[in-house]
């Protein structure tokens, strides 16, 4: 069962609060499952679990071997679950995960925390913007941008039974609110949270709240039906969501804390080009790199913001509307 309580206010429950209950309990519950981690169980709250238990394995500041191990372990027939800061789970470890999983068949779950500006006062080089992008490209892999604490317990719980690379990138602090606690979220579906007709805003991971934010002040402030779609899956993204959704109300925003190249705005720009083309607009890190500062003041240096999500709605609203007015005049 799904259920959305957005409210505006934020989970009590944090990324790692999640990450803390659920490793242990899949641990618990399939004897199959391994969990590995590269020196950052304290920062997921699982520090407990590092002793006496003989399917926990702590690598080290060693990524790559990591998941070279984990692969290993799923050509035995383990589950394994590795996880790591997402820059390192995904650009240090990455041609393991390609190869040693991806191409050899084996599959595991890979945990990246602190995705995007999240990663905050690490700075630039703990800061993943291209994480997505890399395990968008490796073939047959499930991409993941997690959208609340409920959605992050939810596609965790899924993950070790699904086949391939799996790679969930994360928050480990505070999310809002979107689904009620047991909510289930099926991966590859997107969730539309408000009807609209004039545009729709397709998000992901922490830019969802911001969307639900946007999508108020439009409807108060401009009179403008705005839907809001998680796509939390963005590989596969879900075609059909998108193509309707786009064809419905005839412009689009895609919203997400990631550079603009190879996240959700790729994936839903290739089904717009093939399936909807409406005018679209992206609200995503403009192909450059992270920096140090709070989260607050880089979601505001990199327009990863609700004011900047009602701005661009605005102008491809506009679009749209000159697209019609030409139409009618070539009539």
């Amino acid at each position: 069962m799904l259920k959305v309580v957005y409210n505006g206010e934020m989970d009590p429950r944090q990324g790692k609060t999640v990450t803390g209950k659920v490793i242990p309990e899949l641990l618990a519950n399939d004897p199959k499952i391994v969990y590995l981690d590269a020196d950052l169980m304290s920062c997921i709250g699982t520090l407990k679990l590092a002793k006496g238990n003989d399917r926990v394995i702590e690598c080290g500041i060693a990524e790559a071997n990591m998941v070279g191990v984990a692969a290993g372990l799923a050509a035995a027939g383990f589950k394994p679950i590795c996880h790591s800061f997402g820059i390192f789970s995904s650009r240090r470890a990455f041609d393991q995960a390609f190869l040693s999983a991806g191409y050899a068949k084996n599959d595991i779950t890979i945990l990246g925390s602190d995705a995007g500006v999240s990663a905050a006062m690490n700075g630039g080089t703990h800061m993943p913007f291209e994480d997505m992008a890399l395990y968008s490209a490796l073939p047959g892999a499930t991409v993941i941008d997690v959208s609340d604490a409920t959605c992050l317990d939810s596609v965790l719980r899924q993950c070790p039974d699904r086949p391939g690379v799996k790679y969930i990138r994360f928050s480990r602090k505070d999310y809002a609110k979107i689904y009620d606690e047991g909510s289930e979220l099926q991966i590859g579906k997107a969730v539309t949270l408000r009807e609209g007709d004039d545009v729709v805003i397709f998000a992901c991971g922490l830019l969802l709240h911001e969307a639900l934010q946007a999508a108020e002040t439009l409807a108060k402030e401009h009179g403008i039906s705005a839907a809001v779609v998680d796509c939390f899956t963005v590989k596969p993204i879900d075609r059909e969501a998108v193509a309707a959704w786009a064809k419905k109300c005839g412009a689009a925003v895609i919203a997400e804390n990631h550079n603009r190249f190879g996240g959700l705005y790729s994936a839903v720009s290739q089904v717009l080009l093939e399936e909807a083309l409406v005018p679209a607009g992206c609200v995503a890190v403009e192909d450059e790199f992270g920096e140090v500062g709070p989260q607050k003041y880089l979601a505001q240096r990199f327009g990863l913001t609700a004011e900047h999500i009602v701005s661009v709605a605005k102008d491809v609203i506009a679009r749209k509307r000159r697209g019609q007015e030409d139409a009618g005049t070539n009539a």
